[in-house]
C-alpha cells in the first residue's frame, strides 16, 4: 500500500490536533496556565486542523490546501522559535508578557505596569524535556508536520 496524499494530510492534521490537545492537557489537567506566547502558538495548529479536515474531503484544490497547511505549521513553529529565544534571553519578547526594565519609569507608571502584567511571563520555561522547553518542542513537530503538508502537496491527487 502507498502512501497517499489523503495520508498524509490526515496525518499532519492530526498530528496538529494531537499538539492542540497535550497543550489543553497540560493547561487542564497539569494545572499549568499559558502564557501569551503558548496561546498564540495554538491557533496555527487550530487552523491545520480545520484545513486538513477541509483537505480530506476530496476538493480540486486539495493541493493549495496543503500549501496552506504548511503554511499553518510553519507558522506556528515560527512563533514557537521566537518564544524560545525569549525563555532563553536572545531577544526580548512583549512587554504585555515579559519582565521589561524598570528604566527611568515613574513610580505610578511602575505600579500601573506591576498590576498589569500577566501571572504567567512568557520568559520563563513552565516546563522542559531533554533540555527543551515546549515551545522548543512545538517548533521541531512544528516544522517537521510542515515537511509532512509539504510531501502531501506534491503528492498527485
Amino acid at each position: 500500500m502507498s502512501v497517499t496524499r489523503k495520508h498524509l494530510i490526515a496525518l499532519a492534521a492530526a498530528g496538529s490536533a494531537a499538539l492542540l490537545l497535550g497543550a489543553f492537557a497540560f493547561q487542564h489537567l497539569g494545572d499549568m496556565a499559558p502564557c501569551k506566547l503558548c496561546l498564540w502558538q495554538r491557533w496555527p495548529h487550530a487552523a491545520a486542523v480545520v484545513i486538513g479536515a477541509l483537505a480530506l474531503l476530496g476538493l480540486p484544490w486539495t493541493g493549495a490546501l496543503a500549501l496552506a497547511g504548511a503554511a499553518a505549521a510553519a507558522t506556528t513553529g515560527g512563533i514557537g522559535v521566537y518564544h524560545t529565544g525569549i525563555e532563553r534571553g536572545w531577544w526580548r519578547g512583549p512587554d504585555s508578557c515579559t519582565s521589561a526594565p524598570i528604566g527611568e519609569q515613574s513610580a505610578d507608571a511602575l505600579f500601573d505596569q506591576i498590576m498589569a502584567a500577566p501571572l504567567v511571563r512568557c520568559d520563563e520555561v513552565a516546563w522542559e524535556m531533554l533540555g527543551l522547553s515546549m515551545a522548543s518542542w512545538n517548533a521541531l513537530a512544528a516544522f517537521t508536520l510542515v515537511a509532512v503538508w509539504l510531501a502531501a502537496a506534491r503528492r498527485a491527487g
